[in-house]
């Protein structure tokens, strides 16, 4: 499947390769303002090829609107992306045509569909990422209308923590860090990774403000659900919590109850979750990436006929994916959370009524 959502969905289609990626984004209500400067500032914050921590493949990610939008604003149809490929090497994947990549989805993709696109991993490719950020830059467009906010950040690299939490820091980050006292150490060993021609995962954490309580659809559409199927489709992520996570299985009841006064919550173990439904607090979201399965160090293999091979792979690839990860984790979190503010406007017949009764 290449599609995700129910009322706000989004189709993404395009290869690493390929002449271009992009998405067509459905379900969006007319009447909001598409500001193109800002869908190209999110293009632009998961660019490749801006720093030493990302590939060095150079892409401009200039994203052209073909569809949905009329004098600025969206039309209630299809809103179709695209966003044309620049920097291609393809030779650089010539050598790996036959063998299958550690780690990488070559031996999978091979065995389900007995073909793959070894250039770059085809569909496989975290380039298909940059067709979700330009449909979560959509998205974020109707929660702006809302006052609804998104941040994202870095609060580890391998084995260096953050030690607080700052999302206006991230923002001038290079590796958008949360912690400034942790961002050159997270830095070094980023580095230090790339020069020894390995990679070194990392966490991700996402917050949600100004949700409205409500969000979610028992049973089988619950937000924390939602959210992790999102987070778990992003290329190299292996574990999602929501609030304490795993924490919570240490704890006794009385520790991780988020207690309450007429005033709100006294605290949010729960990540503004409660029976998969928003509860108004933060949404706390941790997504852990791991490491980049493309490496520079000799690695054992097998051949597409299933011969034992050792090689070393050539290419430009990102000495740690958490990085530009975490604007996909947003992007994503924006999809979600716009698909469900539509899907709960008729959870009850008063909203029902009072929308109708507006058009008397």
């Amino acid at each position: 499947m290449n599609s995700f959502g129910k009322r706000f969905s989004f189709t993404t289609f395009g290869e690493s390769h390929g002449k271009a990626i992009g998405c067509v984004v459905d379900g969006v209500p007319a009447g909001i303002l598409i500001d193109e400067t800002f869908l190209q500032s999110e293009l632009d914050r998961r660019r490749p090829g801006k720093n030493e921590f990302a590939t060095a493949r150079s892409e401009s990610d200039k994203v052209e609107i073909l569809s949905g939008v009329f004098d600025g604003y969206s039309t209630g149809t299809p809103i179709a992306l695209i966003i044309y490929n620049q920097d291609q090497k393809s030779r650089d994947y010539s050598s790996i045509k036959d063998l299958f990549r550690p780690s990488h989805a070559d031996f999978t993709y091979y065995h389900k569909y007995g073909i793959r696109d070894y250039r770059g991993g085809g569909r496989s490719s975290a380039r298909e990422t940059a067709a979700r950020v330009a449909a979560g830059g959509v998205a974020k467009l109707m929660l702006k209308e809302m006052g609804i906010d998104i941040r994202s950040g870095i609060v580890s690299i391998g084995e260096i923590e953050s030690k607080q939490i700052d999302y206006e820091y991230a923002k001038s980050s290079p590796i958008y860090a949360l912690d400034k006292s942790q961002d050159s150490p997270m830095q070094k060993v980023i580095l230090d990774a790339k020069n020894d021609h390995d990679s070194v995962g990392g966490v991700v954490q996402v917050s949600i403000c100004n949700l409205p309580i409500g969000l979610g659809e028992p049973i089988y559409y619950k937000l924390d659900a939602l959210l992790a199927d999102a987070m778990m489709s992003i290329n190299a992520s292996k574990a999602v919590e929501i609030g304490d996570g795993m924490l919570s299985a240490k704890k006794r009841g009385s520790q991780n109850n988020d207690q309450m006064n007429k005033d709100g919550f006294l605290s949010n173990h729960s990540g503004g979750i409660l029976g998969g439904i928003s509860s108004g607090d933060e949404v706390l979201i941790r997504v852990h990436f791991k490491p980049t399965p493309s490496i520079f160090k000799d690695q054992h293999s097998i051949t597409t006929d299933g011969k034992d091979i050792e090689f070393s792979l050539k290419g430009r690839h990102d000495p740690c994916v958490a990085i530009r990860g975490s604007i996909v984790c947003e992007a994503m979190a924006a999809l979600v959370v716009a698909d469900l503010l539509l899907l709960n406007m008729g959870s009850d017949i008063k909203s029902v009524t009072r929308y109708y009764s507006s058009l008397s």
